[in-house]
C-alpha cells in the first residue's frame, strides 16, 4: 500500500472513532434526558397524588354538598315532612324528629341548645324562620329498590306535598340503601322540587361512618384521632343529624356561601383539620355534645358562618 492509500484508511479509522465517540455521547445524553423526564413524571405524579389526599381529606371533613335550590332563603312558618325510605326503628325517629321540633322550640334546659343554634339563621336577609313537622311516610319495603339513582330522590319527595311552596321534604335513607353518589362524594343533597324544595339524607352506618358520620367514627383520610361517643348511641343516626342540621340551614338560608358549609368539620371553638374543636361531655356515657334539646336530648350540631362577624360561630 502507498502512502496515500494509508492516508486514506487512518483518516476512515479516524472518522469512525470520533462517529462512535458522538453516539456514546448522544447514548448518555438520550439516558440523562430519559432519567430528567422520568424525575419530572415523578414529581407531577407526586404532586397529583398529595392533591388528591388533600382534597380527599378536605372531602371526609366537610361531607356536604354546595348544591342550591331556588336561591331564595326560606323565612316564616315552614311544614317540614318527613318520607323514611327503608327500616328505622322507632328510637332513631324519634332522635330525628326530636331535633326538628327542637329547633323552634328554645324551652329547654339552661345550656347551649337547638334553638339557639338555629337562630344565627335569622341574620340571613333579616327573618325568622321556623319549623312545623307535617306529614311523615314510611317506606319500609322499599318500593323501588335498595339502589336508588339520584332522580328517585325527588320523586319520593314529591310523594307528599303538604305545606306547599313554604315547606321542605326531607327524605332519609336506611342503612342498607344505597344512593348514586352516596359515600363517594356526597353524604346528602338538597334542591327543589315542583312545589318547595327537598333534602336528603343518608345513613351511613353500614357503608361509610368515616366519611359521612365523622366524628363518630374514625376518618377514611386525615388525621386519626379517636372518635367522639355519638351522644345518642347511634353512629349512623347522630352522624344523619349532623347532615340534616347542615343541609336544612342551607335550605333556609341558601346565599352564595352556604351557610354551614363555610364552616367545615367546625363544632366548637380552636377547631382545626382532624379536631372537632372544643365540645361538652356528658359525664355519665361519655358520649360528646354541644347542643341541648327537646326530651333531654343531646346534639352535636356543626358551627355556623355569621354573616355579621364573618366567624364561624360555635355553641361551645
Amino acid at each position: 500500500m502507498n502512502n496515500n492509500g494509508k492516508c486514506r484508511a487512518k483518516r476512515s479509522s479516524q472518522t469512525h472513532f470520533i462517529h462512535h465517540i458522538q453516539i456514546i455521547k448522544q447514548s448518555k445524553t438520550s439516558l440523562v434526558s430519559a432519567k430528567m423526564a422520568f424525575n419530572y413524571r415523578f414529581a407531577i405524579l407526586f404532586v397529583l397524588l398529595s392533591t388528591t389526599f388533600s382534597l380527599s381529606t378536605a372531602a371526609l371533613v366537610e361531607q356536604k354538598p354546595r348544591h342550591s335550590h331556588s336561591g331564595t332563603p326560606l323565612k316564616g312558618s315552614i311544614t317540614l315532612n318527613l318520607v323514611w325510605y327503608g327500616k328505622f326503628t322507632p328510637i332513631q325517629r324519634s332522635v330525628i324528629v326530636d331535633f326538628i321540633r327542637s329547633i323552634s322550640s328554645p324551652a329547654v334546659a339552661k345550656g347551649p341548645s337547638v334553638a339557639s343554634w338555629w337562630k344565627t339563621t335569622e341574620k340571613y336577609k333579616k327573618g325568622v324562620s321556623t319549623f312545623v313537622v307535617g306529614k311523615q311516610l314510611l317506606l319500609e319495603n322499599y318500593p323501588i329498590g335498595k339502589s336508588l339513582k339520584s332522580p328517585y330522590l325527588r320523586a319520593l319527595s314529591s310523594k307528599i306535598n303538604a305545606g306547599g311552596a313554604r315547606s321542605i321534604t326531607v327524605v332519609l335513607t336506611a342503612k342498607d340503601v344505597t344512593v348514586e353518589g352516596f359515600c363517594m362524594n356526597r353524604c346528602g343533597t338538597h334542591g327543589s322540587k315542583a312545589s318547595g324544595a327537598y333534602v336528603w339524607v343518608g345513613n351511613s352506618e353500614s357503608m361509610c361512618p368515616g366519611y359521612c358520620a365523622w366524628p363518630f367514627h374514625q376518618p377514611i383520610y386525615g388525621p386519626q384521632s379517636p372518635p367522639l361517643v355519638a351522644p345518642n348511641g347511634d353512629v349512623g343516626v347522630d352522624g344523619m343529624i349532623i347532615n340534616l342540621a347542615t343541609l336544612l340551614v342551607n335550605t333556609v338560608t341558601n346565599p352564595p356561601q352556604e351557610a354551614v358549609s363555610a364552616c367545615t368539620g367546625v363544632f366548637g371553638s380552636g377547631a382545626y383539620p382532624g379536631y372537632t374543636g372544643r365540645v361538652l361531655v356528658d359525664k355519665s356515657s361519655g358520649a360528646s355534645y354541644n347542643a341541648l334539646g327537646l326530651a333531654g336530648r343531646k346534639y352535636l350540631l356543626p358551627a355556623m358562618w355569621d354573616p355579621q362577624t364573618s366567624t364561624c360561630k360555635t355553641l361551645v
